[in-house]
């Protein structure tokens, strides 16, 4: 049982995530959903943001919460196992396990820049211990496209599926374990239970749009005190350029409010599609140089 309970709290925390002591995320406002605002709720995972609803399996529960996100945009969204019954023999080992994460491609550490690379960058270092069981390959569930790898411990006896969706400029990622095929493939098809909300009800993403060309008025933050970490930020523009939302992904309390102060100043030439001005979601970094950014 201690050895299950550690390796799902290995598992809560993605690979090559840096995580920066005392930093959090930060909002201009409480109204606005965030990607780490999802919460389980009556029996199923919801996310604003991502615009998803995740029925729980029959008998599951939220396990521990995940970390805050990393300064490399990667969000451990939800993780969940199943609610196991004491008996006079202890509690049962766990049969399996649902992490849900998601990978802000504006920031990432790697130069994955969508759901399918993300997917083949997991296969291509995968450790010594495990082995691919299905190679990646893009299947259609409840109406939305995944790309599905499958993979196995063979000392362990564990096996998972990894699916990840495009949404928004982050690869959404369910991460299904399970002992045995039959339930994991039993796990993997209650994903067609999600539902998602037309994506056409949020701002467009578009990667790089915070350069010099695009910005008529910068203000610059004033750090009242000086630090060398990563500060990864997202912003929505209105339609007429003005910026109506920021989302400090991970920084200082200092930092935030020195960013959320200094880019609520900004004036960005509006975006226009076809003739006319839309409304955008895209981000920028302090206190670093840029990283590999999502393809528009």
């Amino acid at each position: 049982m201690l050895v299950t309970l550690c390796c799902l709290m290995l598992q809560a925390i993605p690979p090559n995530v840096i995580l920066v002591k005392g930093a959090v995320p930060g909002a201009s406002d409480s109204s606005t959903p965030l990607p780490e605002g999802g919460a389980v709720r009556e029996r199923a995972y919801e996310n604003g943001y991502f615009g998803l609803t995740y029925p729980l399996p029959a008998d599951w529960t939220e396990n521990v919460l995940g970390p805050p996100p990393s300064d490399g945009g990667s969000y451990v969204l939800s993780t969940l196992i199943p609610s196991e019954k004491v008996t006079g023999a202890g509690i049962a080992p766990i049969r399996g396990s649902v992490l849900i994460s998601a990978q802000d491609l504006f920031f990432n550490e790697n130069p994955a820049t969508n759901a399918k690379e993300v997917v083949a960058y997991v296969r291509g270092r995968l450790p010594r211990s495990q082995s691919v069981e299905r190679a990646p390959a893009e299947v259609r569930i409840g109406g939305r496209t995944f790309t599905r790898l499958d993979y196995g411990a063979p000392i362990a006896g564990l096996h998972w599926s990894l699916l990840a969706t495009d949404v928004r400029c982050h690869a959404v990622e369910f991460v299904f374990m399970a002992r045995d095929t039959a339930t994991l493939n039993g796990l993997v098809a209650g994903l067609a239970k999600t539902k998602w909300s037309d994506e056409n009800s949020v701002p467009v993403c578009v990667a790089d749009y915070a350069v010099p060309a695009n910005v008529v008025t910068r203000v610059e933050p004033l750090f009242p005190v000086r630090r060398f970490n990563s500060i990864p930020v997202r912003l929505i523009i209105d339609l007429e350029g003005r910026v109506r939302h920021v989302h400090v992904i991970s920084a200082f309390p200092d930092q935030t409010t020195a960013i959320t102060q200094a880019l609520l100043q900004w004036r960005f030439k509006p975006y226009v599609v076809d003739g006319k001005p839309r409304e955008i979601e895209t981000g920028l970094e302090f206190g670093s140089t840029p990283r590999h950014t999502a393809s528009r």
